[in-house]
């Protein structure tokens, strides 16, 4: 995240008030503060333990899975699903793995190392929850596919898509080497926002948060 979109104290509020990571997450909240490796902030950790809880989904799909604390994350939480989780970066896999073979203690994780671009068409199954975490600007490149392999009723959550306030400005205020970004995500925007064959809702979580339930098998976007 590089900017909060809520005010700092709120946003202080949110991370000191809401319950703590433990265990293994903690270790790992740690690790990836001391490298400056982005993981969801505590905020959103607070939200997706409520949603995978209330939820409880069975076949999950991670788009962008750096050290594998969201997909940790969600193990712990929904303890029944498997979890499909997908990245190119040849340092965050090995972390992934190290940290996977620790502590993926139900076996619930697979990891698929390759572009989501090349890999999404191999995967020969159906999900009711994916979270997509991975090039912003590629998320409306990766959102057919991802919708074609979601069941009706599935979610979709989407991670850092306000850009600090960026996408909020007309283009010529963005600086130009976040220009691909900022048009990425306008269209992910016209796509979705008022689709009719989805419910989508902007959630200003970290740097916010589009999330996509799908209504219909076939969705044109």
């Amino acid at each position: 995240m590089r900017r909060p979109v809520v005010s700092e104290n709120i946003v202080h509020f949110m991370r000191t008030r809401q319950k703590q990571n433990e265990g293994h997450l903690a270790a790992l909240e740690a690790f990836a503060r001391k490298e400056n490796i982005p993981i969801i902030p505590h905020e959103t950790v607070a939200y997706f333990r409520l949603l995978m809880q209330t939820m409880q989904p069975k076949k999950i799909l991670e788009i962008g899975t750096a050290i594998g604390f969201s997909a940790l994350l969600m193990a712990d939480n929904a303890p029944d699903a498997k979890i499909t989780t997908i990245d190119r970066n040849e340092e965050m896999i090995g972390f992934a793995k190290e940290n996977f073979s620790k502590y993926d203690v139900r076996n619930q994780i697979t990891l698929v190392e390759g572009d989501a671009v090349d890999m999404l068409s191999t995967l020969d199954e159906t999900f009711d929850f994916v979270f997509m975490d991975s090039a912003k600007s590629k998320y409306i490149v990766f959102l057919p596919e991802v919708l074609q392999k979601l069941e009706v009723g599935g979610v979709v959550v989407l991670d850092d898509i306000f850009q600090g306030g960026d996408v909020a400005k007309p283009i010529m205020e963005v600086r130009r080497g976040q220009r691909t970004i900022y048009r990425g995500l306008q269209n992910l925007f016209d796509a979705t926002l008022k689709n009719p064959d989805l419910t989508a809702t902007l959630v200003p979580l970290g740097d916010g948060l589009l999330m996509i339930r799908k209504n219909a098998e076939q969705i044109s976007l």
